[in-house]
């Protein structure tokens, strides 16, 4: 059994998975502390662990995940993975980027693929069918486009995403979260469409905490994946073991 964490900048996530399966219980706590870290494992004691982080977390808490496992992993842009990286700095390319890249590709391997992630920014990146990391383009994501119509300008309400939402607005508010949230679907079209123009078996994943704002708009042509970075961070580690 293998203990699979991903500390954010909001929310850390944890979950228990099968070595080659899906994940069998997870959870998400504000931050990973020790106290979160014993009452998810209700007694479990798993094989091994993985750790991806975005900010500090403490040492204490980390010695505590090595104190119940017999393999820890801490994941940064050193750790051996399956991908082959076509990427000029890697150093700086974020590892909720690479492990939702991994994940898709573990899903689907030998596939073209488009990973898109909807969080506090939208990533698009392209993995290819030799498994090449091609890199990828980062955009602002949906809270900040309506953030930013509100904050930068003068009267411009600040206004809350909705499923379903309009095609056009019919008044100040339905106006904006239109012209965002449409904007995103016709950006995410843009891109798969600009895409299989080179890789026409383009296989596409939609995964993000905002995901399911747009899961009904694009669902016909893209797999929505809620745990696509925890899935690929499983993969990393089984990766570690066998090399």
């Amino acid at each position: 059994m293998n203990l699979v964490i991903d500390q954010g900048n909001t929310r850390c996530k944890l979950a228990l998975f099968e070595q080659a399966g899906e994940a069998i219980r997870e959870t998400d706590l504000p931050v990973l502390d020790q106290a979160g870290l014993q009452a998810f494992l209700e007694g479990d004691k798993p094989d091994a662990a993985i750790l991806s982080a975005v900010k500090h977390v403490d040492h204490t808490v980390i010695d505590a995940i090595k104190g119940r496992v017999g393999r820890f992993v801490h994941f940064t842009a050193a750790t051996p993975q399956p991908l082959r990286l076509h990427y000029a700095t890697p150093e700086t390319l974020g590892l909720d980027r690479l492990a939702a890249a991994i994940g898709a590709w573990t899903l689907k391997p030998a596939h073209n693929l488009l990973i898109i992630d909807m969080g506090t920014a939208i990533t698009y990146d392209l993995v290819t069918a030799d498994g090449t990391y091609c890199g990828g383009n980062i955009a602002p994501g949906l809270r900040l486009r309506l953030e930013a119509l509100h904050e930068k300008t003068g009267n411009l309400p600040m206004v809350q995403p909705t499923v379903p939402f309009e095609a056009f607005g019919t008044d100040t508010t339905s106006a904006i979260r239109a012209g965002v949230m449409q904007g995103i679907v016709y950006e995410l079209q843009g891109y798969q469409h600009e895409l299989k123009t080179a890789y026409p078996d383009l296989f596409a994943f939609l995964t993000g905490g905002d995901r399911f704002y747009f899961a009904e708009s694009v669902k016909s042509d893209i797999f929505v994946c809620k745990n696509l970075v925890l899935t690929g961070l499983n993969a990393i580690l089984n990766y570690h073991a066998s090399i």
